[in-house]
């Protein structure tokens, strides 16, 4: 199917090149979180090809924070922002201009209490991002659709709108109640992110130092939940999960798993990213690995002890209760001031991009795609929202991907396992 993104806002793909440099150049010269950036090297000749065939795929990113942005008061997801200025990545203006057909939008929550008055809480904030979700979508209905099959993303194409699916990222809303797997399947969630930093009820985290190894991968109540997710036909996603918990879904469940946003630790040797092993059980079992623009996960970074202690203070200013509307912007505005004073030294776009090779050198082409986690942490120097995604595409051209590569990498590989795990449950 032939997309329109970039064809659409100036009629030629020639002028489209043009926009999109002046795009990423603009970002490069406000970027307020990171050092001075450079514009992408790369010829007309590049970025009228990358313009072209990235207009050709469907482009499916699977995983964006962008409802904890939309739960500021007064954002508007119909509105165009500027990283920058507003510390946000996504919106639906930028998404058109970066020829971004679809996106999870991530129900997420960090690991709080595992009491009943905690799980409450958890219940609560779930299903206020739910409700955000339907809200920022439904109040949009010409510029995008809420989705919850694969064939959605065709008919957003088709009617040149932004197709937002919904991901749940950590478990933890579910407490011990496996019944609420099918409630948040009815509120739109067709992934779970079995867990965050932290272990739930459900499986250990690749990062819990305190409790490495509490249930030895997953729980019986997490064996449950895998087993739920297959009969509903929900991807079971195993980002942030530890090895011994990859190793019991990939045992467990009768359907294809994924990464939603994780990369490869061979390259970046964190917990958090995919082994070579795991890259190839993943293809084996017909899952995909998307890979994370994350900075920690892209390459090893080394954070000033200026910063690190500027960001101790303001959580410790701002934590521990839930912020009033004044507090959410005073919070915004301190750490606009804390990224101007103590920049962060972001990865490359290169470096996202060596995650790729190595990710496709070990699965396969048919087994990697991307989940950029905008607005929860992702970007890097060269890609820094989602009206810069274009760049990603001219990066690979220039490593001697192919179109059809591309139009794998970028949608067509997550569509079919998501097909594939949908034959699994009827």
């Amino acid at each position: 199917m032939k997309r329109r993104a970039f064809l659409s806002l100036t009629g030629k793909v020639g002028a489209t090149a043009a926009l999109g440099l002046a795009s990423w150049r603009a970002l490069a010269q406000t970027a307020a979180t990171t050092a001075p950036l450079a514009a992408p090297a790369a010829s007309p000749e590049l970025l009228a090809r990358a313009a072209a065939w990235h207009a050709q795929c469907l482009t499916l990113d699977t995983h964006v924070d962008a409802p904890l942005v939309m739960l500021r008061p007064g954002f508007d997801l119909g509105r165009r922002y500027d990283p920058a200025a507003d510390l946000s990545q996504v919106d639906l203006p930028r998404m058109r201009e970066g020829g971004a057909d679809a996106a999870f939008f991530a129900v997420y929550m960090a690991q709080g209490a595992r009491t009943a008055a905690g799980h409450a809480e958890s219940k609560a904030k779930a299903r206020q991002l739910f409700d955000v979700i339907h809200t920022g979508v439904g109040s949009h209905p010409e510029a995008a659709l809420l989705a919850t099959e694969p064939d959605d993303l065709l008919r957003a194409a088709q009617k040149e709108t932004r197709a937002i699916f919904i991901g749940m990222e950590n478990a933890w809303p579910l407490g011990t109640d496996l019944g609420l797997v099918e409630t948040y399947y009815q509120r739109g969630a067709r992934y779970i992110t079995l867990c965050h930093m932290l272990n739930n009820e459900v499986c250990d985290a690749s990062t819990d130092t305190e409790k490495p190894n509490e249930h030895g991968g997953l729980s019986p109540f997490g064996e449950q939940v895998v087993r739920e997710m297959n009969r509903l036909g929900m991807m079971v996603d195993i980002s942030h999960t530890s090895d011994a918990t990859f190793d019991d879904c990939l045992r467990l469940s009768r359907a294809p798993i994924i990464a939603s946003h994780s990369s490869c630790r061979t390259l970046c040797n964190h917990p958090r990213n995919l082994t070579d092993d795991q890259l190839r059980a993943l293809r084996d079992c017909g899952g995909v690995a998307h890979m994370t623009m994350f900075n920690a996960y892209v390459a090893p970074v080394v954070e000033a002890p200026e910063r690190t202690a500027a960001m101790a203070e303001l959580r410790t200013r701002f934590g521990g209760h839930e912020l009033s509307p004044a507090e959410q912007i005073e919070r915004r505005e301190a750490m606009k001031t804390l990224n101007r004073d103590f920049p962060v030294k972001l990865n490359t776009l290169a470096q996202f991009a060596d995650h790729i090779d190595h990710a496709v050198k070990i699965a396969g082409i048919d087994h990697v795609g991307i989940g950029t986690d905008f607005d929860g942490g992702g970007g890097v120097v060269g890609c820094l929202d989602a009206s810069q995604l274009p760049a990603i595409t001219a990066e690979l051209i220039q490593r001697g991907y192919t179109q059809a590569d591309l139009q794998k990498i970028w949608g067509g590989n997550t569509l079919r396992v998501w097909r594939d795990i949908k034959k699994a449950a009827a």
